[in-house]
């Protein structure tokens, strides 16, 4: 429940209004999401959706590509790793360059190079030339996911910064339905109608330009790089209050170098979150991958037709926006370490389940069970990670755990097919669950409680 001002709001810095009628607040904190500010978070989910939509097409498109083309398994597996290669670098350096040039031209930076990477992979028939546009279609989808959970943020109170994080991550995840069943409907009809799904995917330039219009710098970026007034501006636009932020500002340590910009997340006082995060992100976001980019293809490896595998697939990928709803209802609950712990052993028990399933029904249910645990797994840890650094460094260190989570990922494709031969379906699912539940016990003794603090609070 959000508040107006007032004296026993926790996460504000004062509310008493001076002698001009301005309030002394911690940005956002303590105030209704309402109006233009409403507005500003709907414009971040059209963004997430052609984000989406373009991140998850090709895990549908595989087995089309695959027939279309002659390729084996190995070559798909090539083309995801440097699929996350290119996730990787967009993870580490959208995070550093969103720190020194600003979230808002990151932002819009990424879905350019997303959204036309995605047409040009639609039209080539060179396999070096598609890998190559798919690689960069992947660094522009995480240089834009990075740069976007550390705005969102720094620009909801700190109240419902999961909710807000959930609600976007919902919206813009429905891509993947969608995609789920375009690609149920379009891909049947011609041995080369997987070219349209990446076609569609430079739609994503309409949120570009909305974007230019719309979308506002993050008053925290601007307050830690001195301008002050700039952020006031900015805040009075989007709460309709004039807010004083000098004593906020006062919360902003100096002005510090690149080096310890990037080193800053592994010196005495971030070190152990660092390490903790650094797990949790190199065993869950694999295991989360793999089930998202490999099922399709398993699937059909099982035996299945490709109609009934892209059914299969189209009712599973409905759990991705379900999950993000999850993840918009738990994730302020129990100070953000409570829910991901819970999900955590939930994805991982789920995963096992559907590893060991037969029935195309029931790998669909339980696909669709683990799914969802997965998402709003993934994103409550895009929270808490948010969470975890000053505004100085938070997109660098987010870029960080990210990459390196991405790279993780890269490092992990060849490995599945040769997985896949020795233990068969069951031992790929089996490695999933295994991967889901690494982190659980570290978090639960070292992990710290976030949620419900201003972001100032926390630091």
């Amino acid at each position: 429940m959000q508040h107006e001002l007032n004296d026993n709001t926790p996460c504000n810095l004062g509310s008493k209004a001076d002698q001009q009628g301005r309030f002394a607040n911690n940005y956002f904190d303590g105030l209704p999401v309402r109006g233009v500010h409403r507005l500003l978070f709907f414009l971040i989910m059209a963004a997430y959706f052609f984000e989406q939509f373009d991140n998850w097409n090709f895990g549908f498109i595989a087995p089309a590509l695959a027939h279309s083309w002659n390729l084996k398994p190995t070559d798909i597996a090539t083309i995801l790793f440097w699929y996350f290669i290119g996730m990787t670098s967009g993870g580490f350096l959208g995070g550093v360059i969103s720190d020194f040039i600003g979230r808002r031209k990151t932002f819009l930076i990424s879905i350019v190079i997303f959204s036309v990477s995605s047409v040009i992979t639609g039209y080539t028939n060179d396999f070096a030339v598609f890998t190559l546009f798919r690689s960069l279609t992947g660094f522009g989808v995480f240089c834009m996911m990075v740069t976007s959970q550390a705005y969102i943020a720094e620009m909801a109170p700190c109240e419902t910064r999961g909710m807000w994080q959930g609600r976007v991550a919902a919206i813009g995840f429905c891509a993947v339905p969608v995609v789920a069943l375009i690609c149920r409907m379009v891909i049947p009809m011609d041995p080369e109608a997987w070219r349209w799904i990446f076609y569609a995917g430079g739609i994503g330039m309409v949120a570009f330009v909305l974007g230019l219009k719309y979308l506002l710098e993050s008053p925290r970026w601007l307050v830690a790089h001195g301008r002050i007034e700039e952020a006031e501006k900015i805040v009075m636009q989007l709460t309709g209050k004039d807010i004083d932020l000098s004593e906020a500002a006062k919360l902003v340590q100096p002005k510090i170098s690149v080096v310890e910009v990037l080193t800053g997340m592994f010196t005495k006082k971030y070190i152990g979150r660092t390490m903790l995060l650094m797990l949790m992100f190199v065993s869950i976001t694999p295991a989360g991958f793999l089930l998202s980019t490999w099922t399709t293809q398993l699937l059909k490896m099982l035996g299945f037709t490709v109609q009934e595998t892209l059914t299969a697939m189209t009712i599973i990928s409905i759990g991705v926006p379900f999950g993000c709803f999850i993840n918009s209802l738990v994730s302020d609950m129990g100070g953000r370490k409570v829910p991901i712990i819970v999900l955590i052993l939930l994805a991982a028990v789920f995963a096992f389940i559907f590893g060991n399933m037969k029935s195309l029904i029931l790998l669909t249910v339980f696909g669709f069970i683990v799914t969802a645990f997965n998402l709003a797994l993934s994103f409550i840890m895009f929270s808490y990670t948010a969470e975890s650094y000053p505004t100085r460094m938070r997109n660098t260190a987010t870029g960080f755990h990210n990459g390196l989570a991405r790279l993780a990922v890269s490092g992990s494709q060849p490995l599945i097919p040769m997985i896949h031969q020795a233990y068969g379906f069951m031992g790929v699912f089996t490695s999933v669950a295994i991967l889901f539940f690494l982190p659980m016990i570290p978090l639960m003794i070292w992990g710290k409680r976030t949620g419900g603090k201003s972001l100032e609070e926390i630091e």
